[in-house]
């Protein structure tokens, strides 16, 4: 890439990310490449959809959670390593309104640009709840497909206005309905689910 497109691509990516974070996933691309000082056409030039820009800004994020499953794997108990990664992708997804419906329909759309991130931090959060599900830690009627959905469920209220007050209350109640013993895996408490908050 030559020095002038990657210039232009690093800073389509910058200004993408803060446009994206304040107006969410349906965020316009002319106001992009507007405000990226570039014409719509470099901006399709180097992302043909808004999918495509989306899976570049996602992605990163998704290496993230996989690489942060094995560090919690190797450095926390089963139902610490699990919440806590929970924890995390739920925030990486609330971090872009609007992306989870995105998110949901690309874990079976082989087509899908997001296709490939999804389906790895799926399998990272997978890996997790088996384990901690082999040490009676999880229930063992949920699977890494239940687990993807709840994650878009929890950002999906974090997307509330309403029910952001509620939104930890919230995610404490799932994380309950998750682990045999909630109240060892929710630090500072969390895990007193009788809380109405």
């Amino acid at each position: 890439m030559r020095a002038d497109a990657r210039k232009n691509y690093d800073q389509l990516l910058a200004v993408a990310s803060a446009v994206v974070t304040e107006e969410g996933a349906d965020a316009s691309l002319r106001d992009i490449a507007r405000r990226a000082g570039v014409g719509l056409a470099t901006l399709y030039r180097h992302f043909p959809t808004r999918e495509a820009l989306l899976e570049t800004l996602l992605r990163t994020s998704f290496d993230e959670l996989t690489i942060r499953a094995d560090e919690l794997e190797m450095s926390s108990s089963p139902e610490d390593a699990l919440v806590s990664w929970l924890r995390d992708c739920v925030a990486c997804a609330h971090e872009y309104r609007g992306v989870v419906a995105l998110m949901m329909a690309a874990i079976d759309d082989t087509d899908s640009a997001l296709h490939a991130s999804c389906v790895t931090m799926r399998a990272a959060g997978t890996r997790l709840l088996a384990r901690a599900q082999a040490t009676g830690t999880a229930r063992t009627d949920i699977d890494g497909a239940d687990l993807f959905a709840l994650v878009g469920a929890l950002a999906w209220l974090n997307d509330q206005p309403s029910l952001a007050p509620r939104a930890d209350h919230l995610f404490g109640v799932i994380a309950g309905t998750i682990l045999t013993n909630p109240a060892s895996a929710l630090p500072g408490g969390e895990g007193d689910l009788s809380d109405d908050q």
